[in-house]
């Protein structure tokens, strides 16, 4: 893009000495029309209607982009009460923040899984002229990019570390990294038609239907294989306790029969989902 192609800052006359010339000529149209000067009183009042022509409020951020005769002649953006001239033709474009909330749209993640994913953009317009003459509509222009950019963000990462195990950024688990590229991305898009982004983030993100329940069954299997492993991580520990503190204190005697049939029970009773039974053991495993 151009660079030399940006906005120009205009300082307007101040309209109040405006309006006091004008008032000036209202009073001395008046004494001309009644004194039989008509024609001169005309002149004045022709002059007064042009005058008013040029007088424009600007009410807080807001800008007035002005053209004259088709050519873009610069930006108004200090608010108050001026004058411009007359034949400027003027458009008024907000730079207040506003948010721009997108629709949840259904689009692939990196390992090809369907995801619905919405965001939300807190943006402005930065330059009035590339937002006025670069784009068709900046509003509409602001909704495809940020789409597209959401598009693109989501085929960029998995949705989490299941599919990929070894991925370092994930959609659900790293936010502010997600949100800081999805930002640097829609900024990166936006910047033709002038719009700054103040903010951009993710504020839905869910498996679409049609795979959220399987989605939801791995996820639950994998969570009962890591408490199972938990569970046998610690029972190993206290079965080991337990044959060490016998041995140190000189309880009882355990051959290696024994010391197995021991660990099997211990293991089964810690590991188990059942409460335990009472097993009486009159004699060896061989017997």
């Amino acid at each position: 893009m151009d660079k030399f192609i940006a906005e120009k800052i205009r300082k307007p006359a101040s309209g109040y000495a405006i309006l006091v010339l004008m008032l000036a000529l209202v009073g001395i149209a008046i004494l001309l029309t009644a004194g039989g000067a008509a024609p001169v009183g005309a002149v004045l009042w022709v002059l007064f209607l042009f005058l008013a022509r040029g007088l424009m409020a600007i009410p807080p951020n807001t800008a007035k982009v002005l053209l004259l005769f088709g050519k873009y002649h610069g930006t108004v953006r200090e608010s108050g009460f001026w004058w411009v001239n007359p034949f400027l033709q003027r458009q008024t474009v907000s730079v207040r923040a506003r948010n721009f909330e997108s629709e949840q749209l259904k689009v692939n993640d990196k390992m090809g899984n369907p995801v619905l994913i919405s965001v939300i953009l807190v943006w402005r317009v930065k330059d009035t002229y590339r937002a006025s003459f670069e784009v068709m509509d900046y509003v509409n222009f602001i909704k495809v990019q940020a789409d597209s950019a959401v598009r693109k963000l989501a085929a960029s990462y998995p949705y989490d570390h299941f599919e990929d195990e070894r991925a370092g950024v994930t959609l659900s688990t790293n936010f502010d990294e997600v949100n800081a590229t999805l930002e640097r991305e829609t900024t990166e898009r936006l910047v033709i038609a002038g719009i700054e982004v103040v903010e951009a983030r993710i504020t839905h993100l869910s498996y679409a239907p049609e795979i959220a329940g399987a989605m939801l069954k791995r996820q639950q299997a994998s969570a009962v294989v890591a408490a199972r492993h938990k569970i046998v991580e610690g029972a190993v520990g206290m079965v080991e306790a337990a044959l060490h503190l016998l041995s140190t204190k000189k309880i009882i005697e355990l051959d290696e029969e024994k010391k197995a049939a021991m660990v099997s029970n211990l293991m089964v009773v810690l590991c188990g989902d059942r409460e335990t039974q009472p097993v009486l053991n009159t004699g060896t495993l061989n017997h």
